[in-house]
């Protein structure tokens, strides 16, 4: 059982890298093997429009014939028997990374085609989990959709896990914070944030159990 866990944020310590953290753990505990990717450490580029993937009979047909360090993420999302996938939400979007990583799994899974429109052949389960510093609930109703449906479009059904309010500075003195309650962010913080990472490898559990049943 392999799963792939990719952490789409910049900071490879903070709230989405501690959810995708406790989702491995969740996963290992239950048995899989899991290849961790943190983004912010591949040099890589956004989907190049050089139709590759399109190309009918050659070598990267349904694939991102694009080469760089992203190569191996792709190739190992489409070997795998289940996906994580992890971003801060900025400015009601993905991080740009992450955006550039879809813009080329979706791409090459799309056919040109007047018949069937997806070209990937295997399923597997998605899971993904946002982080945010806002604190309200489907504040990112259309992200939250849009990410969703394209994953169950071209790579499997798919869940989100969601952890908002969450702590952007570990000093709020050193920074420009007078819009927000630091106590009642620190308190939830304590509070509120261990709760989220239980969520996290609770759905890293799920997600083994779902492939396992496929």
């Amino acid at each position: 059982m392999k799963i792939i866990i990719i952490n789409g944020s910049p900071r490879k310590k903070w709230n989405t890298a501690q959810m995708c953290r406790s989702a491995q753990k969740g996963c290992e505990d239950a048995g899989a093997e899991v290849s961790y990717y943190d983004l912010t450490d591949l040099n890589f580029k956004a989907c190049q429009s050089c139709f590759a993937c399109k190309r009918l009979g050659g070598k990267s047909y349904g694939r991102c014939g694009w080469q760089d360090d992203l190569t191996p993420v792709l190739n190992g999302i489409l070997e795998a028997d289940g996906l994580i996938l992890g971003s801060p939400v900025y400015f009601g979007n993905v991080t740009a990374d992450v955006c550039a990583l879809c813009e080329r799994l979706w791409f090459a899974g799309l056919a040109y085609s007047s018949g069937k429109k997806e070209i990937y052949e295997r399923r597997i389960p998605v899971k993904l989990i946002f982080t945010m510093n806002c604190p309200e609930y489907n504040f990112h109703k259309y992200l939250n959709e849009h990410m969703l449906r394209s994953m169950e479009r071209f790579i499997g059904p798919a869940e989100l896990l969601e952890s908002v309010g969450t702590m952007q500075f570990d000093d709020y003195s050193k920074y420009e914070t007078s819009m927000f309650d630091v106590a009642e962010r620190l308190k939830r913080h304590e509070e509120v944030f261990p709760q989220d990472l239980q969520k996290a490898y609770d759905l890293g559990k799920r997600l083994v159990e779902e492939a396992a049943a496929k």
